[in-house]
C-alpha cells in the first residue's frame, strides 16, 4: 500500500535532497545522502542508486512505499544515468523534473534532459530551480494533488 509520498530518484547532486527539504518546508541543509531518507511527504534516495545498475533493486523496493515517482535530471551535467524505458519497471505514475534550470548552459541542455526523461517514461515534465523558485509552486501543487488523494 502506498504511503502517500513521492520518491525522488536521480544522479548525485541533481537536487533530490533539496526538493525533499523544500517540500516539507525545512531549512535547506546541503549534504550528501548516504542512504534512503524518509521525510513527511517524500523519500530521498542516494544518487548511487541511479548511477549503478546493481542498486536498481533498491530503488524498486523503496518505490513500493511511494505513491508517485519523480526522476530528476540535471542540465548542468551530461551523465544523468536515466535509462530509457526505466518507468516500465514501476506500476506507478512517473514524473520528470529538470532541476537547476536557471544555471543550465543553454535551452538545448534543458531540452536534452527533457528528452532523456521522456525516453525513460516520464509522463509529465517540470522545469524547476529551487534557488530561484522557478516552477516550484506548480510542481508542489501537482505532487500534493497526487499524494494527498
Amino acid at each position: 500500500m502506498s504511503s502517500g509520498k513521492i520518491i525522488f530518484m536521480g544522479r548525485t547532486g541533481s537536487g533530490k535532497t533539496t526538493l525533499c527539504q523544500k517540500l516539507d518546508a525545512l531549512e535547506l541543509k546541503y549534504k550528501k545522502t548516504q542512504s534512503v531518507e524518509l521525510y513527511d511527504n517524500a523519500i530521498d534516495t542516494p544518487g548511487e542508486y541511479m548511477e549503478n545498475r546493481n542498486f536498481y533493486r533498491a530503488l524498486i523496493m523503496t518505490a513500493v512505499d511511494a505513491k508517485l515517482i519523480a526522476i530528476l535530471g540535471d542540465p548542468t551535467v551530461r551523465d544523468n544515468y536515466i535509462p530509457p524505458a526505466f518507468a516500465g519497471t514501476f506500476a506507478k505514475e512517473i514524473i520528470g523534473i529538470v532541476t537547476k534550470v536557471s544555471i543550465a548552459g543553454s535551452e538545448e541542455d534543458i531540452k536534452r534532459v527533457e528528452l532523456e526523461l521522456r525516453q525513460a517514461g516520464a509522463q509529465k515534465i517540470f522545469r524547476v530551480d529551487t534557488v530561484e523558485e522557478i516552477g516550484i509552486e506548480e510542481l508542489f501543487h501537482y505532487i500534493h494533488e497526487c499524494i494527498d488523494n
